[in-house]
């Protein structure tokens, strides 16, 4: 259910086609580029299967069902808000389409999905819009979810994916978090691998479509498949030392043999250990191409910009170095992050921007080179 009153905002809005009030629904216009980049994966999808039918399980004001209306052309979009003061601006907004091609309900979201499975009502795009952890919804959803279709799932617990609350963290993720400074792409990967988690349970699969971080909300959409997707490469631990601040990953076998030579040889006590979370790609690269040339045609400018910055990113390691932690621990002013790239690169090694951090270097570098190529640009 989406809370009431937790915004003062104008009577009308505007996000991509969509003109809409905002009533008493929460609304938060920080999280626009998680909907721009939903209803561009949901418009890819319909050119590739022609057909779109939406569920959006939270819709609050109906922005989301809306947009997917008019902008990805959804021949179906059912907008559930469990709130029912909120009928009437829902009502409203939704309007705008044509009465065919929506449905407003105000039920329990999981009422909902296990009635999509009752009557083997399937859609291709199911949308989880929750505040706080995802697990009393993940495992439901895709009971809604069509097989090659499309699960949009949100975490806003940053304390948990933070590693701030461990406790919270194990009961929510069955993992357990650990703070180190790389906590942005934790919390998507956390996510990511409790969603592969329960489905491998039901002997299915999830792939992760694209996964964004906005600081304390992450979102992450991910392609429900028939075969199991968890394996001892794609789910384990990310290790972090906090004595030379390098990363590491630790895989299920070699959990009890886990150290930090500091670069110098020389052992040392064992890092902490974060997980079990998604080790695999955070992001399906011909997605993200078909999304990012969708972007260009409709002259989405820093959308397009972030999806070439998360393509560059798929296959390097899963974490990353703040540019203010190499700063730190180099004792020195905080790198420029290009030049630092540049030469990272220069030296044969492959760097990028973390889209979930732009004031950060993805490498496969280790943390002791970055600050001594750092030390010398």
């Amino acid at each position: 259910m989406t809370p009431t009153g937790a915004l003062s905002v104008p009577s009308q809005r505007h996000e991509g086609k969509a003109t809409f009030a905002v009533g008493d629904a929460f609304y938060r216009p920080q999280s626009a580029i998680a909907r721009d980049l939903a209803v561009l994966a949901a418009a890819v999808y319909r050119q590739r299967h022609g057909r779109l039918r939406v569920l959006d399980a939270m819709t609050g004001c109906g922005v989301r069902p809306l947009r997917y209306g008019l902008e990805a052309e959804a021949e179906f979009v059912w907008a559930n808000e469990g709130n029912p003061d909120l009928s009437a601006v829902l009502g409203q907004n939704l309007a705008t389409l044509p009465a065919h091609i929506y449905r407003i309900t105000h039920q329990d979201a999981n009422q909902v999905f296990f009635t999509c499975y009752q009557q083997r009502d399937f859609y291709d795009l199911v949308d989880i819009d929750n505040f706080g952890g995802p697990s009393p919804y993940t495992a439901n959803g895709l009971w809604a979810t069509r097989l090659g279709g499309l699960l949009y799932l949100t975490s806003t617990d940053g304390r948990a994916t933070s590693g701030h609350d461990p406790e919270r963290s194990l009961r929510t993720y069955g993992a357990w978090a650990r703070s180190h400074p790389a906590a942005h792409e934790q919390g998507l990967r956390l996510l990511i691998g409790h969603a592969a988690q329960i489905a491998a349970a039901r002997g299915l699969g999830i792939e992760p479509v694209f996964a964004l971080s906005t600081g304390q909300v992450h979102r992450v959409m991910v392609r429900l498949v028939p075969k199991p997707t968890l394996t001892d490469a794609t789910y384990g631990f990310i290790a972090y030392c906090h004595h030379c601040g390098q990363f590491q990953t630790v895989d299920w076998r070699h959990l009890g043999r886990v150290s930090c030579r500091h670069g110098l040889g020389e052992p040392s006590d064992a890092p902490v250990l974060s997980g079990p979370l998604w080790l695999g790609p955070l992001h399906d690269e011909a997605m993200l191409t078909a999304m990012q040339i969708l972007a260009i045609s409709w002259n989405w400018c820093s959308q397009a910009k972030l999806l070439g910055m998360m393509a560059q990113e798929i296959d390097l390691p899963p974490y990353y170095y703040p540019l203010g932690e190499i700063g730190r621990r180099g004792q020195m002013d905080i790198p420029n992050r290009d030049q630092l790239i540049t030469a990272l690169q220069g030296q044969g090694y492959r760097a990028a921007v973390p889209s979930m951090d732009w004031q950060g270097v993805k490498t496969d570098a280790t943390f002791g080179d970055c600050v001594a190529i750092a030390k010398v640009i």
